[in-house]
This record gives C-alpha cells, sequence and structure tokens, in this order.
C-alpha cells in the first residue's frame, strides 16, 4: 500500500472571506476514490485562519489576530471535514504539529506512531501546525513546508500539493503567455530557492518558493512530490488513479535538470 501526503493550501480552500466547501467536498472525494485505490493518505491542510474569519472579522495583519483566528477556526474546519468525508463513511482526525517536532526524533516517533495507528484503521489524519502557539506557518510557507517534513518523516513516499498554481513554469505565466509547464524537474536552481516569496491571496502566506524549497527538500532525500491545481483535480487524479502524467509538474531527483 502506497502512503502519500496531500496538501491543500489556503487559496484553494478560502472563497469570499471563508472555505470553500464545494472545493472541500471535491478533496474529500479525491481522497475517498484514492483510498479506494489502496492509497494511505495523510491529508495536511490549511484554512484555520479563514474559517475563523468567517465567525470573526478580525484585522489579519496582526499575528496575535491569527492566531485568535486559527483558534476558532481549527475545530470549526475538522466539523466541516468531519461532515464531508461521513459521506464517504470515513472517519478523519486532528493532528496538530509543530516545527521542533521534528527536531526530536522522540517526538518524531510519538507523531508518527499516532498517524500510524490511525492509518491503520482507516482513519484520515488531518495535519496543520498548531497556529496558536507557533507562527512560522503563519509568516512563511503555507504548511508546505510542513507537508515536506511530514512525507519524509512519516515515511511516505510521494507529497501532492494541490494549488491555484498547477504546475512549475519556466517563466511567470501571469506575466508571460509563452511560459512553458516543466512536466518534470530534476533540480531546482539556487535562484529559484532564493527568489522573493508571492502569495496569491489574502489567507495564503506561500507562493511558488515554498513550494520549490519543499520539493528541494524531498528530493534531496530520494522522495518525490507532484504540484497541481485545486481548482480542477483532473491533472491529480489522472496521475495517481491512471498513471498518466498530462497536467502538473513532477520532481523527482535525476542528476541532470529534466524539462
Amino acid at each position: 500500500m502506497k502512503r502519500i501526503v496531500i496538501k491543500v493550501g489556503s487559496h484553494v480552500l478560502t472563497e469570499n472571506g471563508g472555505v470553500a466547501k464545494v472545493r472541500m467536498l471535491a478533496l474529500v472525494e479525491l481522497v475517498a476514490m484514492l483510498k479506494d485505490a489502496s492509497y494511505e493518505v495523510i491529508l495536511v491542510s490549511s484554512g484555520a485562519v479563514a474559517a475563523g474569519f468567517s465567525l470573526l472579522s478580525l484585522d489579519r495583519s496582526y499575528v496575535a489576530n491569527k492566531q485568535a483566528l486559527a483558534a476558532i477556526g481549527q475545530p470549526l474546519l475538522l466539523k466541516m471535514y468531519q461532515e464531508k468525508f461521513a459521506k464517504f463513511d470515513l472517519l478523519c482526525s486532528q493532528v496538530l504539529l509543530y516545527a521542533e517536532v521534528f527536531e526530536s526524533q522522540k517526538h518524531i516517533n510519538h507523531a508518527k506512531n499516532a498517524i500510524d495507528t490511525l492509518l491503520k484503521n482507516n482513519v484520515v489524519p488531518i495535519v496543520n501546525e498548531n497556529d496558536t502557539v507557533s507562527v512560522e506557518e503563519l509568516v512563511f510557507g503555507d504548511n508546505d513546508r510542513l507537508s515536506a517534513h511530514v512525507t519524509q518523516y512519516f515515511n511516505a513516499q510521494l507529497l501532492v500539493i494541490l494549488s491555484d498554481i498547477d504546475a512549475f513554469y519556466d517563466k511567470d505565466p501571469n506575466k508571460h503567455k509563452d511560459a512553458k509547464r516543466r512536466a518534470v524537474v530534476g533540480k531546482i536552481l539556487e535562484k529559484e530557492l532564493n527568489a522573493v516569496h508571492s502569495p496569491n491571496n489574502e489567507f495564503a502566506t506561500g507562493g511558488i518558493v515554498t513550494k520549490l524549497q519543499a520539493a528541494d527538500f524531498l528530493m534531496k532525500h530520494n522522495r518525490e512530490m507532484f504540484l497541481a491545481s485545486g481548482f480542477n483535480l483532473s491533472s491529480v487524479k489522472s496521475f495517481l488513479l491512471e498513471d498518466t502524467h498530462e497536467g502538473g509538474t513532477l520532481f523527482k531527483h535525476t542528476e541532470a535538470q529534466c524539462e
């Protein structure tokens, strides 16, 4: 049974200042399909701040307010997931982590044991950073780096990032009409890893750079990452369920960079 991590970002789960319920249901349906196809799926989900904001309109420019919104939004987000997974007769669970967990082998083992037990019992673990006490995700990454660490330390073979960015291009497709999708990338350049972060909506904290950093981390550990659209799931369905690479970008370590 192949273990994978699926990470969904804030932009995909956010709509009109709240949670995009239709896209969340499509995501849950995808997870159910993958489980039917004998995948073990760990879901890393952003969206707690957006969920909290739908109930309390605090100024998100202050980290303390974001922490408060995350505290309000986490249980609401989990409730929404529980209701949607129930449609497919699946249980889901909340696993809140923070960066320091991955600095201690003891803490890694404890967290992995919990994840393993949930998966063994057919429960979908939903991982997020504990934003109420940890500000790193609120400042950088939108869970991109967290999902890469979950993939590495919880023994998943592949990280799938579902984003408003549908692939990695040779130039910015928002500025250049002739930008070409790079189907497979085997090496990421230092200048690409150190570019300016470019989040695309009011709730997001990442952008293509944090995704490249996640991919680089995984490739250095001989694991893979697939980047695809979270708005249209046809590319990820083809890749995971039909073994057909029609869209998105696969980051897979090679000695030479692939196109």
